[in-house]
């Protein structure tokens, strides 16, 4: 079945997340920014925390997750370990979410317009995993580019 797919995927990318997070060799290199890259690694761990908690935890998990967007990518100097714990509970609020998943939600209508056109909740399932997935390289980047 897909969601149990689904399940692996997010657990695998939020899994490497959390090792991005914590191979930075120096915190406060999380928060680094330079030139043309103008989203730290830390902004983007939180913007990923913030988009599954809000269109997976809250809205198929019913955990009454409230997101600010706007700290996502303004806030800075949220501690590693807070990352991390906030990571580890993003995994346990996803996978939850997904057990509540079955066939008929699937192929029903997300209830949030996020894009211009209607979509399923199959569809946005796996943007967010896609998602997941992009931002997550450009934390590597980012750690790669700037952790020195």
């Amino acid at each position: 079945m897909l969601t149990q797919t689904l399940q692996q995927l997010y657990k695998r990318d939020l899994e490497k997340l959390k090792s991005e997070i914590y191979s930075y060799t120096k915190e406060e290199n999380l928060w680094r920014i330079d030139g043309e890259i103008v989203n730290s690694g830390g902004n983007l761990c939180l913007h990923l925390i913030g988009n599954l908690n809000a269109f997976i935890g809250a809205q198929i998990g019913k955990t009454g997750y409230v997101r600010d967007r706007t700290f996502e990518f303004s806030g800075k100097g949220v501690s590693r370990e807070d990352l991390l714990r906030k990571i580890e509970n993003t995994i346990d609020v996803v996978l939850q979410s997904l057990e509540k998943v079955d066939e008929e939600l699937l192929a029903s209508e997300y209830p949030i317009k996020v894009f211009k056109e209607k979509m399923t909740y199959e569809f946005f399932l796996l943007h967010l995993s896609a998602h997941l997935s992009y931002h997550l390289g450009q934390v590597n980047y980012h750690r790669r580019l700037l952790d020195n």
